[in-house]
């Protein structure tokens, strides 16, 4: 049995706080910082083009591996999935003292506010990698469904996964199919064959395809080279050049996917929340399977999709189909372990500590863009922009989530609420919450069926 109890004491707002949660929040509140460090610390375009422009040593290798096999995406999955909850909890909660309407129109207040807060950590706090107004708005679309039952709300969730699996499988197709048509006339060229109409159309559409991928390889190198002066000028041309990178991607379009995946997250992690599994509420039977499961799928995708990444050549991409299938599962195997290793002593001492970090994720999510964004990589403090490679940047993040996980829980021996998640949940409730800790009520253990 756990030592750590299925519920907390309340916030003082009244939010009910469920250890578990918070365990799974302050996880991947830290874990994001392992996301974002490498487009902190060097070119944010860097990562949508070639990847060895962060460093290519053996040991950037097996760190760019890890990252990407173990670690990509999984922490901003997780976040979705317990927004998703932590909509199911909030609006019960506010169901039971007002109507409907009244409901909706608190729910809609709390996000847009959250999508402000996003938007000063966008052009204030200079951070284009922002995501908290990205689910600001995705909470907007996914509360529509939020009455819906457990099973449909997972099924409707996962309509971004089946979407982009069919998308992306079709367009693998093609392109597959259209390198071996492109081969087959090579092969005719060289044997001196002659070639028909068909064969000219697929030269054509080659070359076509060809001019394409040269066009889109120069405008990154060119976003990629013009970032990196920026961001080693001025003091205001790295202003500057923070606020065009957020406005370029949301150029791009690239807003309206990420919506689309946040809000479908969202219903997966609401309907997970109502049939038990987010919370530990299964058996250790059940999350020790979830966790094979989601492991095996994941880890054998994203190893596919890693090694065709690394032989950096044009063939077609199977990580276009299943980028999203694998996302998927490597997070619910991170929540079957850990809801696993709760329910033993010793994991449930371990794990004991991130219950501080989930109360103050808003807070520490921030304190990594002032610590890393504004200390160490600006053009001014410690002006280490580009000199850290991939693995000197994932023991950075490392050492600033030691730093910020041991900072959280001496502040919650204090404190009842974390500076960012106060001035938040008191514009939301229209006046000073408390934040003093004060007399805890006694804790209410739940019991977890084996």
């Amino acid at each position: 049995m756990s030592d750590i109890p299925m519920t907390s004491a309340a916030e003082p707002d009244g939010a009910p706080r469920i250890a578990v949660l918070d365990i799974l929040r302050g996880l991947a509140i830290l874990g994001i910082l392992f996301m974002n460090i490498n487009d902190m610390g060097q070119s944010l375009f860097a990562s949508f083009d070639d990847i060895r422009h962060l460093g290519w040593s053996e040991a950037d290798r097996i760190a760019w591996v890890c990252h990407e096999v173990f670690a990509n995406g999984t922490a901003r999955c997780l976040l979705e999935m317990l927004f998703g909850a932590g909509m199911v909890i909030l609006t019960g909660r506010a169901a039971e003292a007002a109507g409907q309407y009244a409901v909706l129109g608190r729910y809609y207040l709390r996000n847009l506010i959250l999508l402000a807060f996003g938007l000063i950590h966008v052009f204030i706090l200079l951070w284009p990698g922002d995501i908290l107004h990205t689910y600001g708005i995705a909470a907007l679309i996914a509360f529509l469904f939020v009455q819906l039952p457990g099973e449909w709300l997972v099924v409707l969730g996962l309509n971004f996964a089946v979407l982009t699996f069919a998308s992306g499988t079709s367009d693998y197709l093609a392109a597959t199919q259209q390198r071996t048509a492109f081969a087959a006339v090579q092969t005719r060229q060289h044997g001196s064959l002659p070639l028909g109409a068909a064969d000219r159309q697929v030269i054509a559409a080659q070359r076509k395809q060809e001019a394409r991928r040269i066009e889109n390889a120069h405008r990154m190198t060119t976003l990629v080279t013009a970032e990196d002066h920026a961001r080693r000028g001025t003091t205001l041309e790295w202003a500057r050049a923070q606020r065009n990178t957020f406005l370029t991607i949301e150029g791009y379009g690239l807003e309206m996917l990420f919506v689309w995946e946040a809000a479908s997250t969202m219903l997966i992690g609401a309907g997970l929340f109502k049939l038990g599994v987010l919370q530990g509420q299964r058996s250790r039977a059940f999350y020790a399977a979830l966790t094979l499961t989601g492991y095996a799928v994941g880890i054998t995708l994203r190893a596919v999709s890693a090694r065709q990444a690394v032989q950096f050549d044009a063939a077609p991409r199977i990580d276009d189909a299943t980028a999203e299938v694998a996302r998927l599962a490597m997070t619910l195997g991170h929540l079957g372990a850990v809801n696993w290793l709760v329910a033993t002593a010793i994991g449930a001492r371990l794990l004991r500590p991130f219950v501080a970090a989930g109360r103050t994720a808003l807070t520490l999510y921030i304190a990594q863009t002032l610590i890393c964004l504004w200390l160490l990589f600006p053009p001014f403090a410690l002006h280490l922009y580009g000199r850290l490679n991939w693995a000197p940047l994932m023991l950075v993040a490392l050492a600033v989530d030691v730093l910020l996980l041991w900072a959280a829980n001496v502040y919650m021996r204090h404190f009842d609420i974390a500076p960012v998640e106060w001035a938040w949940r008191s514009i939301i409730e229209g006046r000073r919450l408390p934040w003093r800790r004060r007399a805890a009520p006694p804790l209410r253990a739940t019991h977890r069926p084996r």
